[in-house]
């Protein structure tokens, strides 16, 4: 017997419609280049996004065709995120801090037809080779053009006569709205390709009030650059519900934020965990107390989240932190980490990324068995969902999906009893020392515990006697001093003496990827590994 319920495409011009008819007046702030503000709202944003993908079209391009962008934060690639994949096409946007070489890997390989570019990003093209699949560079600018540049297009006169006219049908929920690369720190990017119905399905766990707890009454900063993973997914859960959108352009430096968080009367906002310490230090350095009232929840997400960290937002600002793990290929969110009301948790246990979002399932895998969920038995963390990537973009071979058809994350995590997921380390940066595991992580963390270390990263340096022992590279803030005896102190009363790293070195800089993720295997060529 079947269910008689209409057979209703989840679809990206589904939320658009929603978005449109019942939350057009809300508002979108876009940060130009000169630094003023551009405003308008969902009605004109989407109204846009058709003319776009309309001209998208009458370019010649067709159904499935990929449409790369190479922009930073602002109106128009939000209304490229509406109105590519609203056309049938598939959004691409491109890391934009990835080395040349990468970029040219990337866009060959993804078969990218059409570019959309920021005016002062074109030299990010330079030396690029060409490639066959691209036939269209469309240039987004804040000032009128001057002439033509070379062979490429102006935005604003590419959708300027386009009639905003709706698409004839929508495409189809298992088609293709985007895709999106991983950082290939290990090898050449991989290709991760999002369905419509994935991303939907996404976007409504996401707004979930275990998830992100987003409503229309909410203003939305993404302190993420829209070319990571989605932008976490926040453009599209936004619009969803309703919620207002704060673009920064590419200002993730901690004054242009809190200027935007306290002048756009910001109520949520998501990044990585050095965009939240380097607030908390421009707070701490305030003359004045800035105006946070309306900011009631910050996520952390993209790296581990310092206890420290929740500590100072919930007790000095009266903060929500909401903790998140994810990858590209989960869409990329996997978990959320809440305080829960039903048991006492310390700074340490909040610092988790917690539980699975709904429709997600994990389980940890050790020796090629399920693991208990004790809380303390290491494994790969594997996942399966409706929004996790079941293979890559242009692979025939697929190691990354177990036989009974789960994703191996090659994240090392425990489970416990209730459900929560810690991760431990990467499997690849995993200390293995005289047959114990040493988690990088967990050293890590400690380290962003002490009020002078600004970042930290733990790598696994060569031993004749224990095979591997961790050594701590760290950066202080500016204007603190501090021994190495005294960080080790500091650490002692957190990790056995065996745990502790043999070293601590000090630098003025952590190499990052194009994502802000640390860039391990650069700092095990510098010392040595």
């Amino acid at each position: 017997m079947l269910g008689q319920m209409m057979d209703f495409q989840l679809t990206i011009p589904a939320i658009v419609r929603r978005a449109e008819s019942l939350f057009g007046a809300r508002e979108i702030v876009s940060r130009r280049a000169d630094g003023t503000l551009h405003r308008s709202s969902y009605a004109e944003c989407l109204e846009r996004s058709r003319r776009l993908g309309n001209a998208l079209l009458q370019l010649g391009l067709t159904p499935g065709s990929r449409v790369a962008t190479l922009c930073w934060n602002h109106h128009r690639h939000l209304e490229a995120y509406f109105g590519v994949p609203s056309a049938g096409l598939v959004l691409h946007p491109l890391n934009l801090r990835l080395p040349v070489a990468d970029l040219a890997y990337i866009l060959q390989h993804a078969g990218d037809e059409a570019l959309l570019v920021d005016e002062d990003l074109l030299p990010r093209l330079e030396g690029l080779p060409e490639s066959a699949a691209l036939k269209h560079v469309v240039v987004c600018r804040d000032a009128v053009p001057i002439g033509r540049a070379g062979d490429t297009l102006d935005y604003e006169e590419l959708i300027r006569s386009v009639p905003a006219s709706d698409h004839r049908d929508d495409p189809d929920e298992g088609s293709a709205a985007a895709m999106g690369y991983t950082s290939g720190t290990t090898g050449n990017p991989k290709g991760v390709v999002y369905s419509h119905r994935a991303m939907v399905l996404h976007s409504l766990a996401c707004a979930l009030p275990d998830g992100f707890g987003l409503g229309e009454s909410d203003v939305v900063l993404a302190a993420v650059p829209m070319f990571h993973a989605n932008s976490w997914g926040l453009p599209f859960t936004a619009a969803m519900v309703g919620a207002a959108q704060v673009l920064p352009r590419n200002a993730f430096d901690a004054r242009t934020l809190l200027a935007l968080l306290t002048g756009e009367r910001v109520t949520f906002s998501a990044g990585v965990p050095t965009i939240w310490l380097g607030l908390a230090q421009q707070i701490e350095q305030a003359a004045t107390q800035p105006d946070l009232s309306a900011l009631r929840t910050i996520v952390v997400g993209g790296g581990a989240c310092p206890p420290s960290l929740i500590q100072y937002f919930e007790e000095s600002l009266g903060l929500t932190v909401v903790t998140s793990w994810g990858m590209t290929e989960l869409t990329p969110v996997g978990t959320i980490g809440r305080k829960r009301t039903s048991r006492k948790e310390s700074y340490s246990e909040r610092a988790r990324p917690g539980r699975p979002l709904p429709l997600v399932e994990a389980r940890v895998s050790k020796d090629g068995r399920v693991a208990d969920r004790d809380g303390r038995t290491m494994g790969e963390l594997q996942v399966r969902g409706p929004w996790v990537a079941a293979g890559y973009h242009g692979d025939s071979i697929n190691d990354g999906i177990t036989e009974d058809g789960w994703f191996r994350t090659g994240d090392i995590a425990t489970i416990d009893p209730d459900g929560v997921i810690e991760i431990r380390d990467r499997a690849k940066d995993l200390i293995k020392s005289g047959g114990e595991w040493i988690s990088s992580v967990a050293l890590e963390n400690g380290l962003l515990g002490h009020p002078a270390v600004s970042e930290a990263a733990v790598i696994a340096i060569p031993h004749p006697r224990w095979q591997e022992r961790p050594l701590a590279i760290v950066k202080l803030r500016e204007g603190s001093t501090v021994e190495a005896g005294e960080l080790l102190e500091h650490l002692k009363g957190q990790f056995p003496d065996w745990y502790l790293p043999d070293r601590i070195v000090f630098t003025d800089g952590i190499p990052r990827t194009g994502t802000g993720k640390i860039l391990k295997q650069a700092l095990r060529e510098k010392y040595g590994y």
